[in-house]
């Protein structure tokens, strides 16, 4: 009899493991599947517009303020530590943007005010600026890469790089910015 009751327990036993990794497997397949962020970049306002210099040895900067807003739709908070994005303008870099660390919640959005302080100087020397501030449309790209930590439910943390590109157009003649911004998550 003692025997019996064994098989009894290990067949029980059995049972609940295996429903345990189906339930395991279905929700890490489903719900706990990560989730691209959506980042978009909003531009508030350009400022501190300023000339140095003679010509031909003109230099310009100006500071372009933004909003970043980063919308996580994963289950998983991520924190992410200090970074630098860069703004690229047809292959070259022509700014720095600092974007500080933060927590971003599970299933929460963030805003990160920032500034890029545009080097005109190095759009000017590009044989191409002319040729597009005449057509309109000014277009940059901005790469950021962050990385930090993914925490889900409360005690499991992964290490976790988010890629992310924007594209900007600026429209000259009617002084808006158009962005679309992509993003990929890697753990």
């Amino acid at each position: 009899m003692d025997t019996r009751k064994l098989k009894i327990c290990c067949g029980v036993t059995a049972i609940f493991l295996f429903i345990f990794v189906i339930l395991i497997t279905t929700l890490s397949l489903t719900i706990f599947k990560p989730k691209q962020p959506e980042i978009t970049a909003h531009p508030v306002a350009l400022e501190n517009i300023t000339t140095a210099g003679g010509f031909p040895n003109v230099t310009l900067n100006v500071t372009l303020r933004m909003i970043v807003t980063i919308d996580n739709r994963n289950y998983g908070s991520f924190k992410y530590r200090n970074t630098t994005a860069h703004v690229n303008y047809r292959g070259g870099i022509v700014a720095d943007v600092p974007i500080e660390a933060a927590l971003v919640p599970a299933r929460g959005k963030i805003n990160i005010s920032t500034s890029a302080d545009l080097m005109a100087d190095k759009l000017l020397s590009s044989p191409y600026f002319l040729g597009d501030i005449e057509s309109g449309s000014l277009n940059l790209t901005s790469v950021a890469n962050l990385h930090g930590e993914v925490t889900m439910l409360k005690f499991l943390s992964l290490h976790a790089r988010i890629m992310s590109t924007c594209d900007f157009t600026l429209w000259t003649k009617t002084q808006k910015v158009d962005s679309n911004c992509k993003s990929k998550i890697k753990l």
